[in-house]
């Protein structure tokens, strides 16, 4: 049993948090209403706001952002004079994908190996059971040292930024002293880390038309132009020989000086197929943490299965680039744009289309949120020391909140770490990184308590 009384009271707790989490994962609550009922995305916001009325939080509330999704907010007041930390997660989750390719049913978490398997377990439905833990934990022992806020987005893996405009026309309401993201991950699990960047992304949309109607491939194929042909030229256009990421006017040379990422060790967390070669040059920490990344998200042509011989009318795609620390997100965005349409052969039409955007976000590791953090890893992973990190995944509301609370403190810490395979099949989260970060958060608002002035 754990000497530490908020590490024991978590222990304690974690049946608790397995039910939770098994009824939020129930939820299919993918924010993309096309595909899934907009019911499933409502009835993960109540059980949250659910949650935090039974936790004491005043002011709970069901937000309807601008993009037509809801996030849910509370208040748990602290102290008299203590500092206000807010809580951030995400109950929105990414589609399961290929369904068959899950051992177990995506929507039900199933324990096996030691981990528990579900869209959302760690990415971030996880992160919510977290904050629930710490506050719980903090409760058992003394009480809750500040004024806390959580916010729980309802359309972060949609890209929409409805929370952040909903943020930037309502900017009392998130205001904090210091902000915690549990929305990454560490670098390994055992392995306790910040995240101290991220990258920022943008979506776009791209459609190029030849013809006015599919054609004969044996009576036309040779001198009529295949819209899916230029498309494949196009894309190829977005990569050097090598597998850098190519756009034209956009630096690709980024370097990252903190914790590396071992060669082998990345081909096994990202399950590369031995022979297959990785992409890019520079470090894998270089590649994934501060150079842009191109990604081919989906393309419109018709499937293999009951395909006709006929040369292609028009065709499309969905591309993400991921953009570096220091890189504007929006001009980005423009030389994207640029590149496809320069790139378009044989005078076919182009269009592009912006979809969605989010800046990149560095933190400022050196304030005294970060000692406070560092303490508590420390205490609640033994013989560890706090890693700096980057992250190459994207978290638009990052940057809102920074801009619209410039003296505010960003931490960001999670469950997405490299075996979790969010956003994949068979996505999961270990059971003991949420005890131990718990704890953390816990002993975190402790010491940010205690240190402050």
């Amino acid at each position: 049993m754990p000497s530490n009384p908020v590490a024991a009271t978590v222990a304690s707790l974690m049946p608790r948090a397995k039910e939770e989490l098994t009824e939020l994962v129930a939820f299919k609550s993918v924010a993309d209403f096309g595909q899934f009922p907009r019911e499933e995305s409502a009835g993960a916001a109540r059980w949250i706001a659910d949650a935090l009325t039974a936790e004491g939080f005043q002011d709970v509330a069901l937000l309807d952002t601008p993009d037509g999704t809801q996030s849910v907010y509370g208040y748990l007041p602290g102290p008299e004079g203590a500092k206000t930390v807010l809580l951030y997660a995400h109950y929105d989750v990414q589609p399961p994908l290929d369904e068959a390719g899950w051992a177990t049913p995506p929507f039900q978490l199933t324990e096996r190996d030691g981990r528990w398997y579900g869209r959302g377990a760690a990415d971030c439905k996880g992160g919510v059971i977290m904050h629930l833990l710490a506050l719980r934990a903090l409760k058992a022992d003394g009480g809750v040292p500040v004024h806390v806020k959580v916010i729980v987005e309802g359309s972060e893996e949609q890209g929409t930024g409805g929370l952040e405009r909903y943020a930037e026309d309502h900017p009392a309401l998130l205001a904090a002293d210091t902000i915690v993201i549990g929305d990454a991950g560490n670098f390994r699990v055992g392995l306790p880390t910040v995240t101290s960047t991220l990258r920022g992304m943008t979506l776009v949309r791209v459609r190029i038309d030849t013809l006015e109607g599919n054609l004969h491939s044996g009576q036309f194929g040779g001198a009529a132009p295949d819209a899916l042909a230029a498309l494949v030229r196009v894309l190829d256009s977005l990569r050097a020989e090598d597998g850098s990421t190519t756009v034209d006017g956009l630096s690709g040379d980024g370097a990252w000086d903190g914790l590396q990422y071992d060669d082998a060790q990345f081909r096994k967390d990202a399950k590369v197929l031995d022979g297959v070669e990785l992409i890019g040059s520079g470090t894998v920490a270089d590649r994934i943490w501060a150079r842009p990344a191109v990604t081919v998200l989906g393309i419109d042509c018709p499937p293999v299965v009951g395909a006709t011989p006929s040369v292609q009318a028009s065709a499309r795609a969905l591309i993400s680039l991921r953009v570096p620390p220091g890189v504007d997100a929006a001009e980005a965005t423009r030389l994207l744009r640029a590149h496809l349409e320069t790139h378009t052969p044989w005078g076919a039409q182009v269009s592009t289309e912006q979809i969605g955007q989010g800046q990149a976000f560095r933190a400022d590791t050196t304030s005294p949120a970060y000692q406070a953090m560092a303490e508590a890893m420390a205490d609640a992973y033994p013989g560890q020391e706090m890693q700096y990190a980057g992250q190459g995944g994207s978290i638009p509301l990052c940057n809102t909140l920074a801009a619209l609370y410039p003296k505010a403190e960003i931490l960001l810490i999670g469950l997405s770490e490299p075996e979790a395979q969010i956003h994949a099949v068979n996505e999961s989260v270990s059971p003991d990184e949420l005890e131990r970060l718990s704890v953390t958060e816990a002993l975190f608002l402790r010491n940010y308590a205690s240190g402050a002035s």
